[in-house]
């Protein structure tokens, strides 16, 4: 870990008076930045072939701008991320009703989300790296949600240009749990344009079927029978996504899940050559391209729909009204410990 550093600045100061900090870890090839705001992974910067870099995630360029935005770029999302649907669930006799955020659905959680919490965070070196590790103490009754929830979210970087997301939590009482990181990826840049032209693949051969407001129905659909979802054999991500309609947000299935860490995906930019492949302990991913992205982005670049995709590993969305999901329900004797790796190749 000799070329790996770690440096932390002021980034902003919130409206209460709280300071808010950058921290940047590098190991000599490539960099990724966060701040304690929302534990938010604001840049990824990778090599380019001019000699410079280039910053692979779309976002802001203030801490203003990312406590007004409404997109979670490259946020920590939770208690619950995705969907709920009708916005309430039952645990053990007693029904929880959350924010109606998403029509008559919870969407990442409501209106009070992690990623507009200043974390508590310190400088770690582990098997994984050097990072950051961000905690904070979710009270019981935050979101709607039940138990006391200790989480810790950790990033950090190792010679092998691998960023690992490591995600943990405690509780004191049984509480559907789902993180995840939101960050937006575009391998040409984060002004590189649309992402139709990355290629993607996926081993996964089912995905979660949604009605028409994206909440799961209970089923799992085949990609042998909806053709325009199959990414087993690597394609371009615009190939079939006018057959999806506004393009791509559906949980797909890892085919190898079994709790520990299998790769899954694989995502590159024949452009450039860059690639990122993608690990998880977790049984689905969240391919969204953006759809709904439109507006300022970092350096006053202007976003639109489909310039960035997300791979949001997860839970499968709406778990906790679902039994024949793999259970999203931690309990004070079963803790929380999921692990996501993007790996980069440039």
């Amino acid at each position: 870990m000799n070329n790996l550093k770690l440096k932390k600045v002021k980034f902003g100061t919130l409206y209460d008076g709280r300071k808010v900090h950058l921290y940047t870890v590098s190991n000599g090839s490539m960099s990724f930045s966060a701040i304690d705001y929302g534990c938010t992974v604001t840049s990824i910067l990778l090599p380019s072939k001019s000699g410079g870099k280039i910053d692979a995630l779309l976002g802001c360029s203030t801490l203003e701008g990312y406590a007004s935005s409404s997109s979670s770029f490259g946020t920590v999302v939770g208690r619950f991320a995705n969907r709920i649907g009708n916005a309430a669930f039952s645990l053990n006799g007693t029904t929880y009703h959350l924010d109606k955020n998403d029509g008559e659905n919870c969407l990442h959680s409501g209106f009070d989300r992690y990623e507009k919490k200043l974390w508590n965070a310190k400088k770690v070196r582990t098997e994984n790296g050097l990072g950051i590790e961000f905690s904070r103490l979710s009270p019981a009754g935050e979101q709607g949600m039940p138990g006391n929830l200790k989480i810790k979210v950790t990033y950090t970087l190792n010679e092998d240009n691998e960023l690992t997301m490591d995600y943990s939590a405690k509780t004191d009482a049984p509480t559907p749990v789902n993180l995840t990181n939101h960050a937006y990826f575009n391998l040409r840049g984060y002004d590189g344009g649309s992402i139709e032209g990355h290629e993607l693949k996926l081993a996964c051969s089912k995905f979660v079927e949604v009605d028409s407001h994206l909440i799961p129905t209970g089923a799992l659909c085949s990609v042998d029978d909806k053709k325009a979802f199959d990414f087993r054999v690597p394609k371009l991500i615009g190939k079939d996504i006018k057959e999806t309609g506004s393009g791509y947000d559906h949980a797909y299935c890892i085919d190898s899940y079994n709790g520990k860490l299998v790769e899954f995906a694989v995502l590159k930019d024949p452009e450039s050559g860059r690639t990122m492949t993608v690990s998880t302990t977790l049984p689905a991913c969240q391919v969204y391209t953006a759809n709904f992205v439109d507006g300022l982005g970092k350096n006053g670049f202007v976003h639109h729909a489909h310039d960035a995709v997300c791979l949001e590993t997860e839970a499968y969305p709406d778990s906790p009204n679902h039994d024949n999901f793999p259970s999203c329900i931690v309990t004070p004797e079963k803790p929380y410990h999921e692990t996501t790796v993007y790996k980069f190749g440039f």
